[in-house]
């Protein structure tokens, strides 16, 4: 059994065992009216490129990382350094995270997406419950009817869908369900080998409206001056980001990083709107 074997029969575990406590339409209903989320992929949109910075407990590879980390306090240092969005981790067994980890960071205003290792619609609606405004969709994890479903659902939940592959093959998959986010993720997850080569190969297979997401080995301003040049619109970052001493200063040089790359410029450029359009406000 792989990493991601692994990974997914623990998150189909707990998808039954929340449907026992709480039945999808009882959990719709109390999503409808959580508060509208900002857009997370108008705030990856601005120029630069934008920093993802996320919350991470423990990890396969590195195991515990910040056992003693508070998701708040953590998002808001991510936030006064620059970060245009936070991921959390939800997965507990590998990564020890939790979905009220989502909620107390979505509940600072940010947007916020929801990393874990999604295969039922369910878990698409318990992140926007949480106040969620994206959810990940690992190619890699879900045959292409399972990952229509979700992408269609995170939609109908009023949610952006950031859409992960690895290699070719998975690209075809993003292409077909029209995925507008697209994230490439350096990392195998079958093996959590990493291959600093996967962005530069794959950008330019990428969907040509699609914003593109450099995932893992991205630790320092050097990964993103590369990622820029390889048409990175976006930068997920964790570890580094965990572990920093000062993680408001280490996402600030990542962020400076990206500025200085693309040329542009903080003080005269006006910020894209992160609020969703008035017709998007209410879920179907």
């Amino acid at each position: 059994m792989t990493y991601l074997d692994d990974l997914l029969a623990g998150s189909h575990r707990r998808v039954a065992e929340a449907r026992d406590r709480e039945p999808l339409e009882q959990l719709r209903e109390r999503a409808s009216v959580a508060r509208v989320p900002p857009s997370l992929r108008a705030a990856l949109a601005g120029p630069g490129v934008a920093v993802i910075a996320e919350i991470k407990r423990a990890s396969p590879s590195r195991g515990v990382l910040r056992p003693d980390l508070n998701a708040p306090e953590q998002a808001r240092a991510y936030l006064d350094g620059g970060a245009a969005a936070v991921s959390v981790l939800t997965e507990p067994d590998r990564f020890q995270g939790t979905l009220l980890d989502l909620a107390d960071v979505a509940a600072l205003g940010v947007p916020a997406l929801r990393k874990d290792f999604l295969v039922d619609p369910y878990q698409v609606w318990e992140a926007r419950a949480a106040g969620a405004a994206g959810v990940l969709l690992i190619v890699a994890a879900l045959d292409e009817p399972t990952l229509a479903l979700l992408h269609a659902e995170a939609m109908a939940a009023g949610l952006d869908a950031l859409v992960e592959v690895h290699d070719a093959s998975e690209v075809v998959a993003c292409h077909r369900v029209g995925a507008t986010l697209v994230g490439v993720n350096a990392r195998d997850l079958r093996t959590f080998e990493v291959d600093r080569d996967a962005f530069a190969r794959l950008r330019p297979e990428l969907p040509d409206d699609a914003l593109a997401v450099a995932e893992s080995g991205i630790h320092g301003a050097d990964d993103v001056r590369r990622a820029a040049a390889d048409g990175a619109d976006a930068v997920l970052v964790g570890e580094s980001l965990v572990t920093a001493a000062d993680p408001t200063a280490a996402v600030a040089a990542l962020v400076a990083a990206g500025r200085r790359e693309t040329g542009a410029s903080a003080a005269t450029t006006e910020p894209e709107p992160t609020e969703r359009p008035h017709h998007l406000q209410e879920l179907p």
